[in-house]
């Protein structure tokens, strides 16, 4: 799942309101962040946000004739934290809006604050209280990080239906209903798929865990499943519509869709290629712009605090 508000859903006030929101908690992100990242994180933000990325590629089914994917917010929490996993999905976000059109660019600020802040908080304090009910060890966070990603799924797609009905898109009772009743399902889901990540990585790289500074190890395996994702699995993404694609039928708003700006790779595809192998590489190349992205930006963060 992901709620990617595209160009024509939002009154030009919220979107400025929501736009000017975003950017204010980002830039509280990367100050915060940049206390508490050092160098060698730099490739775990970067790699998180390059499989996040090439997770929301995945569609599988889920009922009624919809899909859903990752939307990773909880996740990012629970391997960055809160103010580097929200900088994390903020890249993500701007990655698919600017090469893929996935995401309008006027509704950049509504899907960064919906998904990268509400999402990554909401999934950050549930996975924390969840560990503090639990006795806080490690082997309980991949429940806790599961429960944290489900909840986060359903804040997210409720901010989405306040934005809807704030815009005059849609009744509010209406948007409410829709988004929340589709969205509770693919929470499932996304709880079950961060869970799993999680506990994976708990028993193969624990380094990569918060509980352990010393973040040693090879990059090899994290670098081969976000190949493996993007490369490959996406092909086999399915085309039933996402939640909110489907939300925006049963709202009537699948008029208003249209892209502000030509994206150079629209729709996860490359222009010439079929359309197996372009999702393919179109994949490949997103996650190496959000590894990029997503590096530089703890990078240049880092030196802004050593010479301050």
């Amino acid at each position: 799942m992901a709620v990617h508000i595209p160009d024509g859903f939002l009154a030009p006030g919220v979107a400025a309101a929501t736009a000017a929101a975003s950017a204010g908690a980002v830039a509280l992100a990367a100050r915060r962040s940049a206390g508490e990242l050092q160098s060698r994180r730099a490739p775990l933000v970067g790699l998180t946000s390059a499989f996040i990325l090439a997770a929301q590629m995945v569609n599988f089914p889920v009922t009624g004739g919809t899909s859903g994917h990752l939307m990773g917010g909880g996740l990012a929490a629970a391997l960055l934290g809160p103010w580097a996993g929200m900088l994390s999905m903020a890249t993500v976000l701007l990655v698919q809006a600017v090469l893929f059109g996935d995401g309008g660019i006027t509704a950049l600020g509504a899907n960064v604050l919906n998904m990268a802040v509400i999402g990554v908080l909401v999934a950050h304090a549930l996975t924390r209280a969840a560990r503090a009910v639990l006795g806080g060890r490690t082997r309980h966070l991949p429940l806790a990080a599961g429960l944290g990603a489900a909840v986060s799924v359903e804040a997210s797609a409720l901010a989405t239906a306040a934005e809807l009905a704030l815009s005059d898109a849609a009744p509010a009772r209406l948007a409410f209903a829709v988004m929340g009743g589709i969205h509770a399902l693919i929470a499932v889901a996304e709880g079950l798929i961060t869970a799993a990540l999680v506990a994976y990585l708990a028993s193969a790289r624990p380094d990569l865990l918060p509980d352990d500074e010393q973040r040693r190890g090879s990059w090899w395996v994290p670098v081969a499943a976000t190949v493996m994702v993007a490369g490959v699995l996406s092909m086999l993404a399915s085309a039933l519509p996402d939640g909110l694609e489907w939300a925006a039928g049963q709202l009537g708003l699948v008029e208003r869709t249209g892209s502000a700006v030509p994206a150079p790779l629209p729709d996860y595809t490359v222009p010439g290629l079929a359309q197996l192998p372009g999702r393919s590489l179109a994949g490949i190349l997103g996650a190496v712009a959000a590894f990029g992205a997503a590096y530089l930006l703890v990078r240049a963060g880092e030196r802004r605090r050593e010479t301050a």
